[in-house]
């Protein structure tokens, strides 16, 4: 069962962030209400470049899906989509939502590591939305993601920058790291 992102964040999730956030009205549209529920990205990383029909697609921290939802309808069926994250419960929950969606052109991957465990040269596309802030070591996951691009690849992603010191009762914060 999925569960709302609601009043877990400081910023809108669900239907208005996505709405917030420029993603396709249609794609909105048509998602299923548990899988928009869960949405809790921090931007949109399909206003960065074109989804072309066919691509081959790696989202980076699915999450339960929405970004696999909109990413599998422009690929159509001549494209993969495959995403990876850390947890095991988001990828079921990512896998249960995107069947509920009749998506059967999308896989999960559970990943315990920033390695990623496909082939060099693997994607045409990899998107990411609100993740890449999480990992500890960003030279590790940039050079992953550069490793399954194909030459000539496109990266488009999403997410929260630090520009400034923290305070020391958050940079010590588990929770506040976490959102």
């Amino acid at each position: 069962m999925a569960v709302s992102a609601a009043d877990h964040f400081k910023y809108p999730t669900g239907r208005e962030g996505a709405t917030t956030l420029g993603y396709d009205p249609s794609a909105v549209q048509a998602a299923p209400v548990d899988l928009l529920a869960s949405f809790c990205g921090v931007g949109n990383p399909f206003s960065l470049g074109e989804i072309r029909p066919g691509d081959r697609v790696l989202d980076v921290g699915c999450g339960a899906g929405f970004d696999l939802f909109v990413a599998g309808r422009l690929v159509g069926d001549s494209g993969r989509v495959t995403g990876v994250d850390l947890t095991a419960e988001m990828a079921t929950r990512a896998r249960e939502n995107l069947q509920r969606a009749g998506l059967t052109n999308c896989t999960v991957v559970q990943i315990h590591s920033e390695e990623l465990p496909f082939p060099d040269h693997s994607f045409d596309v990899v998107i990411s939305n609100g993740v890449i802030n999480l990992s500890p070591c960003k030279q590790a996951c940039f050079s992953e993601i550069h490793r399954v691009l194909r030459p000539g690849g496109r990266l488009l992603f999403a997410d929260v920058v630090l520009e400034g010191e923290l305070p020391a009762q958050v940079a010590d914060s588990p929770q506040a790291w976490s959102q």
